[in-house]
């Protein structure tokens, strides 16, 4: 794919972009020291293992082995090919592409397709918003918006439209622009009728919200019925264009100021998202349904360390919260909670009390996850009765006993022994017991685990000359010097196969005229397990004044191996032959070891 882009073009892109800059629009980055860390976008993880290097210009997860340079993380990301990665970072340059164009580019297919799902979403959305602001056939759902404190300001933001309620108002306007139906349904927009196969429009008289992906795709819509219509909310179907569990609303727009406040606030419904941005809380998204999925949880936990969840004070919206917050907590976002009166939910707050007070007193005055366990677990109790008051006591210790810190175990045991005239040291004690109970469960996890871990290491431990081979390939990663020393005196005798065909293609970079520069080179690499292989080792903090001896011992493992591995193979038919009683036929073979390892010591 790369030969239909000149290599000095693309050479030209990745000059002009620091992987930091554009890991950073997928990943939150901490400096830590000449390289940056995160939590890997490619697997799920609690603590970060995944490093970009600005001098090398590569990423590295130390965790799942994903690697690469710039466009290899937006080919993964992305699910793109190579071309398109080159092409989509381009356009963040000054660099032109005059190589490319729509028919010869070798895009997939599917890609075309896409491009048509998005665009007839983009109509859609149009359609439906010059409809609400400008028609007479919008001016109810006008009148309703403008009832419920949605602005102009509102509505061009978000997009917000009307589908007037007709079975083909968007059909025919599809048709008219040559979309064809089955493409349109099938990416939800349409539907196909079972008796003739005639298309159809899934919305009918609602109020639209378009919903985008995380890279501002359009891709999906929400419906609100006017009237007392059912059901009240309507999504588009899912599609190959839209899996609602890996969608947050407004994530693309939220993305930057989340991670610059290091902070997200996490709703419960778009409308939410909307009037919250209004007040001024532009890190805002929201699930499609109260529900939160794994995946969800980590977009927004890999931009943000701190989440507020603010979520309806009903029953389903308190359930919501508690088990979210604890999904959250699982991948290690510090969880906080945006506490609304009984009744309430975002939209209808601002309405009612205004943005500043919703600011105020609901974000700025969150609660933390502990303290709304304390309210939570009352609900449906009598506190006055005897057998759910000890319930409740025991539910709380049971919560109490999980915090980490020990200050924050001892003000919320305080503070229950305060509430109901308690021992302060009864609870304590009762607490832990708990506690202990925990750590000795956690200890034997971390057992488990640790023993897991040991077996896993030994069977990965590295034998001197295998480790030899990794320090010389890394070596020659960073100097043309050292690859022509070990091209001289080593050829292609490395003896594990990963290693041989980089050391290959490092001879033939080099032998191009390039100078050393990992970034480049890993991208000229074809197989993606090489390719991390190599990533994984240009990663590697290498001496750059490495001594002369070091360099000549590392060539001198190498060099050996086989005469070494001869020598353990000699010993085993020596052990064989002695517990066989051929002692002629031991010591012969005896001799012959003598002789191999006077041979190595003059090597």
């Amino acid at each position: 794919m790369s030969q239909r882009i000149p290599e000095e073009t693309i050479e030209k892109v990745r000059q002009a972009l620091d992987i930091v800059d554009v890991i950073s629009e997928y990943v939150q980055l901490k400096k830590q020291g000449r390289n940056f860390v995160g939590l890997c976008p490619f697997h799920g993880e609690k603590t970060p293992s995944f490093s970009v290097s600005p001098d090398k210009q590569l990423y590295h997860c130390f965790g799942c082995g994903a690697g690469g340079n710039v466009f290899s993380f937006v080919m993964e990301s992305e699910g793109i090919s190579f071309i398109e990665s080159v092409e989509k970072l381009a356009e963040r340059t000054n660099v032109s592409l005059p190589e490319l164009d729509s028919k010869a580019n070798g895009k997939p297919e599917v890609s075309d397709q896409m491009k048509r799902w998005f665009q007839g979403h983009e109509l859609a959305a149009k359609l439906y918003h010059h409809v609400l602001t400008v028609s007479d056939e919008g001016r109810e759902a006008r009148e309703y918006l403008r009832k419920r404190g949605f602005t102009k300001e509102m509505i061009d933001k978000f997009q917000i439209g009307y589908a007037p309620n007709s079975w083909d108002f968007l059909s025919s306007f599809l048709d008219k622009r040559s979309f064809s139906a089955e493409e349109m349904s099938e990416c939800g927009l349409l539907g196909l009728r079972d008796f003739d196969n005639k298309p159809y429009d899934r919305f009918r008289g609602r109020i639209m919200f378009p919903i985008w992906d995380r890279r501002g795709n359009m891709i999906a819509f929400g419906g609100r019925v006017i009237s007392d219509g059912h059901p009240k909310y309507l999504n588009s179907p899912e599609s190959e264009v839209f899996n609602k569990s890996d969608v947050l609303y407004f994530f693309h727009k939220a993305r930057s100021v989340m991670r610059k406040k290091n902070e997200a606030v996490l709703f419960e419904g778009y409308v939410d998202v909307i009037s919250a941005w209004r007040a001024g809380i532009e890190n805002g998204v929201a699930s499609l349904g109260t529900a939160l999925t794994e995946s969800q949880a980590k977009m927004i936990r890999r931009n943000a360390d701190k989440i507020i969840l603010c979520y309806d004070s009903d029953n389903a919206g308190l359930n919501a919260t508690y088990k979210n917050a604890q999904i959250l907590e699982s991948i290690g976002a510090q969880v906080v909670i945006g506490k609304l009166p009984e009744g309430d939910d975002p939209h209808d707050y601002i309405q009612r009390h205004g943005a500043d007070q919703f600011v105020h007193e609901v974000i700025s005055q969150h609660i933390t996850f502990m303290a709304f366990k304390f309210d939570y677990f009352r609900r449906g109790k009598n506190l006055q009765h005897e057998g759910d008051r000890l319930n409740y006591i025991d539910q709380i210790l049971k919560e109490i006993s999980q915090l980490n810190r020990a200050i924050e175990r001892d003000y919320y045991l305080r503070q229950l022994a305060e509430e109901f005239s308690l021992s302060l040291e009864a609870l304590k004690q009762e607490q832990s017991t708990l506690l202990q109970a925990q750590q000795k469960k956690q200890k034997r996890q971390i057992h488990q685990a640790v023993q897991a871990k040991t077996l896993k290491e030994t069977k990965k431990m590295l034998t001197a000359h295998e480790n030899a081979e990794r320090e010389l390939i890394a070596l020659m990663l960073q100097s043309r010097q050292v690859a022509e020393q070990v091209q001289k005196e080593l050829g292609g005798d490395f003896h594990y196969d990963d290693y041989q065909a980089i050391a290959a293609l490092i001879y033939s970079f080099y032998g191009e005229g390039f100078e050393p520069n990992p970034s480049h080179f890993i991208e000229r690499i074809d197989d993606s397990q090489l390719r991390k292989k190599a990533t994984e080792l240009a990663m590697k903090k290498v001496n750059s004044d490495l001594s002369e001896q070091v360099l000549n011992d590392y060539l001198k493992q190498i060099r050996q191996f086989p005469k070494r591995k001869e020598i353990e193979q000699l010993k085993i038919k020596q052990k064989q032959a002695e517990e066989a009683s051929d002692f002629n036929e031991a010591a012969k073979i005896a001799k012959l070891v003598l002789k191999l390892n006077l041979e190595l010591k003059k090597q």
